[in-house]
């Protein structure tokens, strides 16, 4: 069995804002953001599995500062778990005004993506093994979005999710965090 580290898939990618990439309001657009946030996705996913990867899911997209026209955009993207032939990929969006040096992180969301062979079908990708404090909890939290996913498209039950049913015991008694290292 291959094993990867996150750093394996990671990938930086920089975008300017033009004016056809803004809103009335000289706002990058959403939908422009996202189309880039893909693609650095879709590509530290590729690094990982050195196969086309394909977008499976979007999850926990947010917007928290606009992005102004003139902006630098640096996007960081990397895969924190893989499953058999899915991986899950980590994304972190900066602003820099470069007239003022200010960097603000503006958004963050999590991508999965599906490995495939050169016919179209999925394919078995490595193993991430997490280092650090925070790329375990990146990884931990990865299993439980996948179980959630999967619940609510009815695809599996709360008996055959015990990190998923354990998390929602420990937020219903207050604690944060039910578990550590699944």
């Amino acid at each position: 069995m291959i094993i990867k580290r996150p750093m394996d898939s990671l990938v930086v990618m920089n975008e300017l804002v033009l004016p056809n990439d803004t809103n009335t309001l000289n706002n990058l657009m959403g939908g422009r953001l996202l189309h880039w946030m893909d693609i650095a996705a879709a590509m530290s996913a590729g690094k990982l599995s050195k196969a086309t990867c394909v977008t499976a899911a979007v999850d926990k997209v947010s917007f928290n500062h606009p992005i102004r026209l003139g902006d630098v955009v640096t996007i960081q993207a990397k895969c924190v778990r893989s499953f058999n032939t899915s991986m899950e990929v980590h994304i972190e969006v900066w602003a820099q005004d470069i007239k003022t040096d200010n960097k603000v992180k503006s958004n963050e969301a999590f991508y999965t993506f599906v490995a495939l062979n050169q016919e179209g079908k999925p394919i078995p990708v490595p193993h991430i093994e997490p280092l650090s404090e925070e790329e375990t909890i990146l990884y931990d939290y990865a299993l439980l979005r996948r179980q959630l996913k999967l619940l609510i498209a009815g695809k599996t039950n709360l008996s055959k999710t015990p990190e998923l049913k354990a998390q929602f015991d420990a937020w219903s008694k207050g604690e944060e965090k039910a578990f550590t290292g699944m």
